[in-house]
């Protein structure tokens, strides 16, 4: 293991990133987790100040910062409100990739990322595997969040309420795909993203039947895995490198006009992160990571600018139910896309009632979920109390990984309300128009 020294000298190399923070407090008063447990340790200029004080080695404690850095949901409502525009998300993750490098990830770690997510084939191996046994640890609940539990006690799945697997992931019922530009005169590829492929791969299949409508050619290259972010949260750079490279090489096979995700995270990440944190030595890959960067977009943003929907949807559609929208932190906040999901939803026939908070984060904040659970759902459970005191028997939101939180709030609490991303109302609309 390296010495305290050489760990300051890598923290100081956010220094000038670090500096621009003026200790202003803002960041208090919309951080979800600050929110649940009023202590500075836990709000982004608490954590800010630990790291320069690491970086000038005043103290030789890198156990604690680190146990504070990964008390974070990564949500970026901090950034989003900085008056300094201090870019808190990445600052953290470059600090956690920092001190994983300089500890050494887990042996749990080592195996989850650098033997299964960085591998795309072995992930869908264990994953499928997984899923055809899930029923022998789960059972299927009765609501309409179609969500499972746990059959006995289970640490790792606590009292959570989950939607299951598919029995067939996206990839598995479209392994590939590449049609032709129709009378949109548009070619996009589409990037899956793990959720939607292994979990919610009917929104997939809503995005081939939309852009089908719509006349727009259509790539989905074989081989896609992880965006890589759940890698470069927890601090391995390597294996979210490896992840980007690879994608990379898939999506330059074909020309196309845009690069659209149906998960904000994935959008967000690929347009944000994938510029700023990739390390590669590759030739002309950091050149085409930006230039994919560049063209990369929400489904709903795309579909809203781009498309120019027929203003006759909204107008003589038959009008649905009411529905409320979340806006994922990583959607709006990240990404500044607020709109265009209430347009689309709009122009399904229904009619957008807005809840108190909807831009509040939801608490899952991905491993955020899994490591501290009881903090996540008392985050949540404000998102619940949100959704349900609109009397919507819908909830959209673009984030798959939002929908998974929210409809564990939601079953937990016995509400009768659907969860569904807004480009599924939009092709149910086509469909029954």
């Amino acid at each position: 293991m390296n010495d305290m020294k050489s760990l300051a000298q890598r923290v100081k190399e956010l220094e000038d990133q670090l500096v621009v923070c003026i200790r202003c407090g803002t960041c208090q008063s919309v951080c979800p987790l600050f929110e649940q447990t009023h202590r500075e340790a836990d709000v982004a200029r608490g954590k800010l100040a630990l790291l320069d004080g690491l970086g000038k080695n005043m103290f030789d404690n890198p156990n604690g910062v680190e146990e504070r850095l990964n008390r974070c949901l990564l949500c970026g409502s901090c950034a989003a409100n900085c008056p300094s525009g201090v870019n808190v998300v990445e600052i953290f993750i470059k600090a956690r990739a920092i001190l994983a490098e300089y500890k050494g990830l887990s042996p749990a770690k080592q195996v989850i990322f650098k033997k299964l997510l960085s591998d795309p084939k072995t992930f869908d191996f264990f994953t499928e595997l997984a899923g055809k046994f899930q029923g022998v640890f789960t059972k299927k609940d009765k609501n309409p969040q179609a969500t499972s539990c746990a059959r006995v006690i289970s640490p790792l799945l606590d009292n959570r309420h989950f939607p299951s697997m598919a029995e067939k992931s996206f990839h598995r019922l479209t392994p590939r795909l590449n049609t032709p530009v129709g009378k949109s005169g548009i070619k996009v590829a589409l990037f899956t993203g793990c959720i939607i492929d292994k979990v919610f791969p009917r929104i997939a299949n809503d995005v081939i039947e939309v852009f089908k409508h719509h006349g727009i050619g259509l790539y989905i290259p074989d081989g896609q895995g992880c965006c890589g972010i759940p890698a470069l949260a927890s601090g391995d750079r390597k294996s979210f490198t490896k992840l980007v490279a690879h994608h990379i090489g898939l999506f330059e096979r074909e020309k196309f006009d845009y690069l659209v995700t149906a998960c904000a995270t994935c959008t967000s990440t690929i347009k944000k992160l994938w510029p700023s944190i990739y390390e590669g030595k590759e030739s002309g890959t950091r050149a085409k990571i930006g230039k994919l960067s560049e063209k990369t977009l929400d489904i709903n943003q795309f579909l809203v600018n781009s498309v120019s929907l027929d203003p006759r949807d909204e107008i003589h559609g038959t009008k649905g139910g009411p529905v409320t929208y979340h806006d994922p932190c990583h959607l709006k906040k990240s990404l500044g896309v607020a709109r265009e999901p209430r347009q689309l939803i709009k122009a399904s026939g229904h009619e957008l009632v807005e809840m108190e908070g909807a831009d509040k984060c939801c608490g899952m904040g991905g491993s955020f979920n899994l490591y501290h659970y009881g903090i996540s759902s008392r985050i949540g459970t404000l998102k619940q109390q949100s959704i349900s005191d609109t009397h919507c028997d819908t909830v959209a939101t673009g984030c798959p990984a939002c929908m998974i939180q929210i409809s564990d709030m939601l079953a937990k609490s016995g509400a009768q309300v659907k969860v569904k991303h807004p480009l599924e109302l939009y092709a149910d609309f086509l469909r029954n128009r």
